[in-house]
């Protein structure tokens, strides 16, 4: 009887902990920028990049890629008009300036999610060059992470 008792009771909490709108997991949340890189015309990958977000408050450090063709880059979720991105390709090295413009819109997901933004009107501007020489447009919106929204050329 307590065997049984145990499972009913260990049952119910399982059932009841799980709804769809708990958690927003299934890619339902602000969508990342994705860039990728060209040298000429060429897609190439980078045997390392570093990339640094200001963030407003504070510039976050997104670590060292190595060996890729692209990368998913968090963009502000505040009123800020542009996220600035700084590049660098060796330690060492000098650092490129990325300003991404764009406007937001803000679309409800779900109780669990709530609200996300979607990106409209995406573009770059080169601000520092080296080693970063020019950028070139993507598609000029993101509402996830599938298109790539800029080209970093080196």
């Amino acid at each position: 009887m307590k065997k049984l008792l145990s499972f009913l009771i260990l049952s119910v909490i399982m059932i009841s902990c799980g709804g769809d709108d708990d958690i927003c997991e299934s890619g339902e949340g602000t969508p990342r920028m994705k860039i990728m890189f060209k040298n000429a015309d060429k897609i190439t990958t980078l045997d390392s990049l570093k990339v640094y977000v200001d963030y407003g408050a504070r510039t976050v450090d997104l670590g060292w890629s190595r060996n890729t063709d692209s990368i998913l880059v968090p963009l502000r979720v505040d009123d800020s008009p542009f996220t600035d991105l700084y590049v660098k390709r060796t330690k060492k090295g000098d650092s490129s300036k990325v300003r991404v413009s764009y406007t937001t819109k803000s679309i409800y997901v779900s109780p669990g999610c709530g609200a996300k933004l979607n990106y409209e009107n995406v573009s770059g501007q080169l601000l520092k060059v080296t080693p970063v020489i020019k950028l070139e447009s993507g598609q000029n919106f993101i509402e996830n992470e599938d298109k790539t929204n800029l080209y970093l050329v080196f």
